[in-house]
């Protein structure tokens, strides 16, 4: 049995439909916060369980018989790590046999404040003695493709990245790694850099968002505080607004790109190219 948490989320649910394609559904559990939401993967026959990160009681029922857990990173930034322990301690109880989790790029060593979190709960996981895989997921294309709508309007993109590259892929394409993982073998203890095969900067963002739309859209780069200050203008929480100026100062460090190819060898293909990203964008 083959257990996803999060399986409601954007990327949980390109996971469930990827081994939808590998194994039966009878052999799938769905661990959601609300069942109601996953109607749609009953019908395909999938287990549907309530598991709540925030409250480990439903955790010990959820876990019950499955074998390989996906942990797919609590949404809630601040309250990740105690989330993610009662996880890893359903999952110890329950006696899984792999855990593979979804961390960040560099998790160990990136000075980014996101990676606090994640590295917090790599460390919690090896010490639990779970046999585990971190699959360290660099940026999401769709952090920028699906959010283009301010970018057309005012004819710019805007950030604090400078000129650091980002090895961006799409949901997609990590889905796809997990679910390799997940159904295959031999990956038990093992550390995966997952990034697209083809790190762009802002400006070259900025250049494809340009083909696509048949004008001129910028990339304007700002000091730290201005983008703060941007993002909380247009409605973005503050401390969330920090978080995201955070990452973009991690990425003109060259924090969100990588080159050891591990994601293309898992998925045995070459990762979405970024014109593909953009196009798929544009037709929605």
């Amino acid at each position: 049995m083959i257990l996803v948490t999060g399986a409601t989320g954007k990327l949980g649910r390109l996971v469930i439909e990827e081994l939808l394609k590998k194994v039966p559904a009878s052999q799938v559990i769905a661990a959601v916060r609300n069942p109601e939401k996953a109607a749609g993967l009953a019908a395909l026959g999938v287990q549907v369980r309530k598991a709540d990160y925030s409250h480990p009681e439903t955790l010990g029922e959820a876990f019950n018989g499955a074998e390989k857990v996906l942990l797919i990173s609590s949404s809630e930034v601040g309250q990740r790590a105690s989330q993610h322990k009662a996880v890893v301690e359903a999952a110890k109880k329950a006696g899984v046999r792999l855990l593979a989790y979804t961390s960040i790029l560099h998790a160990d060593r990136s000075r980014m404040a996101l990676a606090a979190e994640h590295k917090a709960t790599e460390e919690l996981i090896r010490a639990s003695g779970l046999p585990y895989v971190f699959l360290r997921n660099g940026w999401y294309t769709e952090n920028y493709t699906e959010n283009l709508g301010p970018a057309l309007a005012h004819g710019a993109l805007v950030g604090c990245a400078g000129e650091g590259r980002i090895a961006a892929a799409t949901r997609a394409d990590y889905a796809a790694a997990a679910v390799a993982v997940l159904t295959g073998s031999g990956h038990e203890n093992k550390v995966y850099e997952l990034a697209g095969d083809k790190a762009f900067t802002m400006a070259e963002l900025a250049a494809e968002v340009s083909r696509k739309a048949g004008r001129t859209i910028a990339y304007n780069n700002l000091a730290p505080e201005q983008y703060r200050g941007v993002l909380e203008g247009a409605g973005v929480p503050r401390p969330f607004a920090a978080v995201l100026a955070d990452s973009d100062v991690g990425a003109s460090r060259g924090e969100l790109n990588e080159s050891s190819g591990d994601l293309r060898r898992l998925i045995g293909r070459p990762t979405t190219p970024l014109a593909d990203a953009v196009a798929v964008a544009f037709k929605r």
